[in-house]
């Protein structure tokens, strides 16, 4: 086995979301194995690539059509694998960046404001409802939710502990064993997968890619964004729920000790 794909293959993502653990991200690996070398190809080029892909989808969406609507499926997965590849090239080549990072973050946001938006439009047209419009509008809203009590969180702890970020990064830092993947048998990898798919109820980015792309093949738009923002708000709402607990029990540390007795 090639030395250079299994240095390619450690490059992927270890908590990868569930359409990318077994497909986007396995094809990033594929194309980087090629492109990588490239030195004039740089992380921040893809990850700009990726972004304009997503436009183009968009665009597609807009425009309308069976055949628009499966250019623009195509070109959905194509941004997400080269959303893949920035990342995986960066530790491939040992220049990870925060303002790369905070360039994928961005963009990736956007792409999904932009996409579910596109769908809501189309949806629109071919219904003449505003009721697509509005699950467009609470799903990526209550999507957004989902990052922001986060940071929220972050930004309260910072204020009562100055230590917290220091305390939380190396937390995250702590590198994820493999348990799948090259050098690992099939039955491992048999395991891996079948304990992926719960990842399918998280509804994330990933998902949504796989729910797009269903919805445009198969031209069902309304059906998939009422999936789109009842999840979104399930999982909005009980984030926040969730992070304002923790924010409770962390200002009143007894309770911390009386839950743990």
């Amino acid at each position: 086995m090639s030395g250079k794909l299994t240095r390619l293959w450690a490059t992927k993502n270890k908590n990868d979301e569930w359409w990318s653990s077994f497909v986007t991200a396995p094809l990033a690996v594929a194309a980087n194995y090629v492109v990588v070398d490239f030195k004039w190809l740089t992380p921040n080029l893809i990850t700009l690539l990726s972004f304009i892909t997503a436009l183009a989808a968009s665009v597609f969406i807009l425009i309308g059509g069976q055949v628009e609507f499966f250019i623009a499926a195509v070109l959905i997965h194509a941004s997400h694998i080269l959303d893949c590849m920035d990342g995986q090239m960066a530790r491939y080549r040992g220049v990870s960046s925060r303002a790369g990072s905070f360039f994928d973050k961005v963009t990736d946001q956007i792409q999904v404001v932009l996409w579910f938006g596109a769908i809501g439009y189309a949806a629109h047209a071919q219904s003449h409802s505003t009721v697509p419009v509005f699950l467009a509008f609470v799903g990526v809203a209550f999507y957004s939710l989902r990052g922001y009590v986060k940071y929220v969180v972050v930004y309260m702890e910072m204020c009562s502990d100055k230590n917290y970020l220091e305390n939380s990064s190396q937390s995250v830092a702590a590198p994820g064993k493999s348990v799948a993947g090259l050098g690992h048998g099939v039955a491992a990898n048999l395991r891996w997968f079948g304990n992926e798919q719960r990842k399918l109820i998280q509804f994330d980015e990933g998902v949504f890619i796989f729910m797009l792309s269903i919805a445009l093949i198969f031209n069902v738009l309304t059906p998939m964004l009422w999936v789109f923002a009842i999840s979104q708000v399930c999982y909005g709402v009980g984030r926040s729920l969730q992070r304002g607990r923790q924010l409770h029990l962390h200002q009143h540390p007894q309770l911390l000790r009386a839950r743990d007795k």
